[in-house]
């Protein structure tokens, strides 16, 4: 199939805004959630969605969109299945990078990390508050797993939705629940003219936090 455009012709002239040192605030995540809650009032699609980044055993990596979740001063938290090619990934390998782009603000952030579990009561509190449907789902999907076609798929879900008809509460599965990563770096990017962007960078260092400008 031959594309209809030349797609090395494509480009788009940034000019929206400016970042700069003076700007931003000293705490890399404060200035996050100032950029997110931009990005959710100006109704930027799927804002909370982010690229998620992790490598296996071998140094292959694979990425694929989650949904951030919560974010507070120790990092950024996502749910998944613990038995997806991203929960093995993190068991062998508990780093991973994300990033965020909000391409109707002309901005994009990139934290890289260390991950963890968070505690099974928050995975709990958070299962609980979803849709009964997706509680289900996560029982019925095997996630990441081969299978023989979508009516496997279907059958399970069918199975587990008689299966809790009648709970009250549905147990969340031993192989679902959350990861935070906790970030040692973050970078933020706002597009500029002649792709001469503004990036600047936070660093942890010694438990404190600083920053630096990087060339685009």
């Amino acid at each position: 199939m031959t594309l209809s455009h030349d797609i090395s012709a494509i480009r788009k002239n940034y000019s929206k805004q400016d970042l700069t040192e003076n700007s931003v605030l000293a705490d890399p995540v404060h200035q996050f959630k100032v950029w997110l809650q931009e990005a959710i009032n100006a109704e930027a699609e799927e804002a909370t969605a982010f690229v998620l980044s992790t490598v296996n055993e071998s140094g292959q990596p694979s990425a694929r969109v989650v949904l951030l979740k919560d974010v507070d001063g120790e990092g950024f938290t996502f749910f998944t299945n613990y038995d997806s090619r991203k929960g093995k990934e993190l068991e062998v390998n508990p780093f991973a990078a994300a990033t965020f782009f909000w391409a109707s603000l002309e901005r994009q952030v990139r934290i890289e990390g260390q991950v963890e579990l968070i505690p099974a009561q928050n995975s709990d509190d958070y299962f609980h508050s979803r849709p009964k449907g997706s509680q289900i789902g996560a029982w019925a999907s095997p996630q990441s797993q081969e299978i023989e076609s979508r009516h496997v798929l279907e059958e399970s879900d069918k199975y587990y939705s008689a299966k809790f008809s009648d709970a009250e509460i549905i147990p969340r599965p031993a192989h679902w629940g959350g990861y935070k990563l906790i970030p040692h770096r973050i970078e933020f990017w706002q597009g500029r003219p002649n792709r001469l962007h503004d990036r600047i960078m936070y660093e942890r260092l010694n438990g404190n936090w600083q920053l630096k400008r990087l060339a685009p």
